[in-house]
């Protein structure tokens, strides 16, 4: 599999010229150290996995870095997290190098609470995820983003089975003392199953026989190790009373669909998940385009308790907010917009567009629902309708 330019390529690049280190953090086998030995080719490179190397960091790590001509690639860095106070005190020796330490972490939070520490102010932080639609054409709602997983889709079974085991014995291990994987594993499950839904702890916690803070620990790890997503309910009163639990996503509908046990797109389509997955799979795309384009990371849905639910708004500044309702469906209706146009009816302080976001292929858009000013995309023109390309 070539190489696929990452939308994030101008903002890292731009980052390099102004700050001595970078930090990109994403969830494991996202295309991290690809994508940095890409752009930094001249970049030193280190596996902060490989025991040796682990070893020696540890035993003389002023030594280590004295060996090391930057700019350097320093991959996996939560392993070390130590090393983030030398590195530190490398930089201010040397303030107007710039681009020399190139970060990866697979665990953003404990990392970030590490950078806080030591690197606040050197260090420009980023996120990767695994690919978007407008990044590979290849990009789909079974097979998800994951490079290796769309490089070998016949074997993607295979592959996520090994991503599983990998992630539950190294980020989840490191993460949390827990020690029972099986009961965990289970819990993954029941997360994909429950994607889409308005986050209730006690639901998940009765079945895993476990408790409700264990599970809000859990959920902690899926979204440290960027897992999950979690889309909070908009505040903003619309003179409504609103639902304040977030709603739960998996970053990857591919990794979701694996986790329910569908494997084909037969399956996908009878499958009642189908809706779930597809809202997740626009959630992620969503959160795809606003990190990789350097915007922040705003995305919220709304639901009051008169069942009236948009699945999803996006700030797009200056006081103007973008609805967007993801429809599994070939072939939309007029009634699908009906909440986009209610909502609307009660937003007075901002400046709305509608959008309803569906599978793609050929479908036609009523007229009458045009009229109300409800744009049609597929999911894979979805960068087009958040206005970040033609």
């Amino acid at each position: 599999m070539k190489y696929i330019p990452r939308l994030i390529e101008s903002e890292l690049k731009k980052a390099a010229k102004s700050f001595s280190a970078l930090i990109l953090t994403g969830p494991r086998r996202a295309g991290k150290t690809t994508l940095l030995r890409k752009l930094f080719p001249e970049a030193a490179y280190f596996l902060l996995e490989d025991p040796d190397v682990i070893a020696r960091l540890r035993m003389d790590p002023r030594s280590f870095l004295d060996d090391v001509k930057g700019p350097a690639i320093l991959d996996e860095i939560q392993n070390v997290p130590e090393l983030l106070g030398y590195l530190r005190t490398r930089i201010d020796q040397a303030p107007k190098r710039k681009g020399q330490w190139l970060l990866t972490g697979s665990q953003e939070a404990p990392l970030m609470r590490n950078v806080t520490e030591s690197l606040a102010g050197r260090a420009a932080i980023f996120q990767l995820l695994p690919f978007s639609v407008q990044e590979s054409t290849k990009v789909n709602l079974l097979k998800g983003g994951f490079p290796e997983a769309l490089m070998r889709p016949s074997s993607s079974g295979i592959w996520f089975r090994s991503y599983i085991q990998t992630y539950l014995e190294r980020d989840v291990r490191m993460a949390s003392s827990i020690r029972n994987l099986t009961t965990f594993r289970r819990f993954l499950a029941l997360v994909a199953s429950r994607c889409g839904q308005i986050l209730n702890r006690t639901d998940m916690a009765a079945p895993l026989g476990v408790s409700v803070p264990t599970i809000s620990e859990w959920l902690s790890i899926l979204e440290i190790t960027g897992q999950i997503i979690l889309v909070p309910p908009f505040f903003e009163n619309f003179g409504k009373r609103i639902i304040k639990s977030p709603k739960l996503y998996f970053v990857d509908s591919g990794l979701a669909c694996h986790l329910l046990g569908i494997d084909s797109i037969p399956m996908l389509r009878r499958s009642p998940f189908l809706g779930p997955i597809f809202e997740g799979h626009v959630a992620s795309e969503i959160v795809k385009q606003q990190i990789g384009s350097g915007r922040m990371r705003e995305i919220y849905y709304f639901r009051d308790q008169q069942g009236l639910e948009v699945d999803f708004i996006v700030s797009t500044g200056n006081r103007r907010l973008l609805f967007i309702e993801a429809k599994a469906t070939q072939t939309p209706t007029p009634k699908m917009a009906d909440a986009l146009l209610r909502l609307e009816k009660n937003t007075t302080r901002y400046e709305v567009s509608k959008v309803l976001v569906h599978l793609s292929g050929k479908s036609i858009f009523p007229s009458t629902a045009l009229r109300s000013g409800v744009k049609l995309y597929p999911v894979d023109r979805l960068p087009a309708a958040m206005g970040m390309t033609g």
